[in-house]
């Protein structure tokens, strides 16, 4: 995990901190 690895994996694990983020405001949310 290196920085700028956007070619390496690097979008996944974008998208898994996207959701990981989504569920939290939604949590906070009810």
């Amino acid at each position: 995990m290196g920085a700028g690895g956007f070619g390496h994996g690097g979008g996944f694990a974008f998208i898994v901190v996207l959701f990981i983020l989504l569920v939290i405001v939604g949590a906070s949310w009810c």
